[in-house]
This record gives structure tokens, C-alpha cells and sequence, in this order.
């Protein structure tokens, strides 16, 4: 169940939804720390399951977007928006139909043409199983394998970026950094060019971490956001990053994507 300020958003698609998931994930980034729950519904084929989500929709004062390339979901989708009162918006439907008066050419109305089964398609889908196996160092052996190792105190972005870079096809393995929890040995066994450490501002972390507590029911006066304790962890962070040799990003007021850039600019560089 979503929590008090959270934003619901049903994405509805004919074929598994990512653009869309991407769509509201880059939208969503510009209000962080608000945080979304995305819900999707992929693989649509008739009116009724598109009524059934929309009804849901309603009801948890949800968003819908929806990337429908069959013209007769897409239209009963919008009048069910129009009936059922749910903002709702056309991801696809817009653009293709300007790209037909442009070009004088049909759409093919067939979901899913970019999600074709080639090379790029199963290395991403192995990044991303990549990504969630090796999370928050549940294996620390992940990180000899990965193309990418962030490092990091907790509230860092660390696994929204693992994610992000997955869908860019990269092998990422993530490991928090805590004073009382030694770092795995692996990890200094990775090549520093591999290695990315993420610092963020006191200040910010103080605020996202009580945004934290507080989603989880929790009182702000947990040491967890006390801002001695925050300084201390980021003291201890650094030491390590500087015994890896590794690059440093500050993330403080930075989007995941764009953070992201700049990690992927510097894996490029080697």
C-alpha cells in the first residue's frame, strides 16, 4: 500500500511497459525525495482489463499513463479516463498520429517492436537480473564480476542507479558503506577505474533520511538521521574511497540520470 504522500501511477501498455515505467521514473526523479509507486499492467489486449485498472486507478487516486499502440485500446482507454474521471496520458498516441500526417505511412499498430529479441535485448535483461542479484552486497562475489561497483553510505542512490545503468546494459554491483561493517576484501580486488564512490552534502542526507524514517512510521530523531551520526559515516566512507583509489560523485541535488552520465562517461574514458 502506497504511504501518506506518495504518487500511485498505473501503467498500462499492449506490450511489457518499460517505456512507460522509464517515462514516469525520469518525471518522477525531478521531485525527489517524493517517491512513486509504479504499478504496472502490461500486455493489455481488450477493453475490460483496461477498464479493470482504471477502476483501480480511481479508487487509490492514482495517475494512469499508458503506451497503447492499437488504435481501438487507445481510444477506449481515454473515454474510460473521461468516464471514470483519472488523469490519464497518451505516451504514444500523440506522436504516432503526428508521425502518420507526416509521413503519409500507417503505423503498424504492433506492440512491443522495441523489445526485439536481438543481442542488446538479453544483455539488458542480464544487467538488470545482474543488478538485483548483487544488490546491496547480498553477494559480495558480485563485485569481481560487475562492469560497475558504486560504493557508498546508505540514501546515496545506490540502487536506483544500479537499476538506471542496467537498462543501459551494464553489470552493476553496489556495496554500502558502514563504520561498523567491514567491506568485503573483493572489493579491493576491483580495478579503481571500475569503482565509484558517491558522497552527498550532510544537510541533504539529513533531510532524506528523516523523509525515510518517517515513510516507515519511524521518529526523525533516530540516530539513523542524526546529523553527528550522518558526518561519521561519511568520515568513514571517505577513508575507504580513498584506500580504493576510485573516482568520487556528489550527488547532492542530482537526478539519478544525471548522476548516471557521469558515471557512464567515466567507465567510457577507460
Amino acid at each position: 500500500m502506497a504511504k501518506m504522500n506518495d504518487v500511485i501511477i498505473y501503467v498500462i501498455s499492449d506490450a511489457a511497459g518499460d517505456t512507460g515505467e522509464l517515462v514516469v521514473r525520469a518525471a518522477v526523479a525531478q521531485f525527489h525525495p517524493l517517491h512513486a509507486e509504479i504499478r504496472r499492467a502490461p500486455f493489455v489486449t481488450d477493453i475490460p482489463t483496461i477498464e479493470r485498472f482504471v477502476r483501480l486507478a480511481k479508487e487509490a487516486g492514482a495517475i494512469v499513463l499508458y503506451t497503447l499502440v492499437i488504435p481501438h485500446l487507445r481510444e477506449g482507454l481515454r473515454k474510460l479516463a473521461e468516464q471514470y474521471e483519472v488523469t490519464a496520458i497518451d505516451l504514444l498516441g500523440p506522436l504516432i498520429e503526428s508521425l502518420e500526417r507526416q509521413t503519409g505511412r500507417q503505423s503498424r499498430h504492433e506492440p512491443g517492436l522495441n523489445h526485439v529479441l536481438d543481442e542488446d535485448y538479453f544483455r539488458k535483461v542480464d544487467a538488470v537480473e545482474f543488478a538485483v542479484r548483487y544488490d546491496d552486497a547480498k553477494d559480495p562475489s558480485g563485485v569481481l564480476k560487475a562492469d560497475i561497483v558504486l560504493v557508498g553510505v546508505s540514501r546515496t542512490s545506490k540502487t536506483p542507479l544500479s537499476m538506471y545503468l542496467a537498462h543501459q546494459k551494464y553489470k552493476v554491483a553496489n556495496i554500502p558503506l558502514v563504520p561498523e561493517i567491514k567491506p568485503p576484501q573483493e572489493l579491493f580486488l576491483v580495478p579503481h577505474r571500475k569503482i565509484i564512490g558517491l558522497t552527498i552534502g550532510v544537510p541533504y542526507l539529513n533531510i532524506i533520511r528523516k523523509e525515510r524514517l518517517k515513510a516507515l512510521g519511524l521518529p526523525n530523531s533516530a540516530s539513523y538521521a542524526a546529523e553527528e551520526r550522518i558526518e561519521r559515516e561519511l568520515l568513514y566512507a571517505e577513508s575507504i574511497m580513498n584506500q580504493l583509489g576510485c573516482v568520487v560523485i556528489d550527488v547532492s541535488h542530482r537526478a539519478v540520470e544525471e548522476t548516471a552520465s557521469l558515471i557512464m562517461e567515466h567507465i567510457r574514458a577507460f
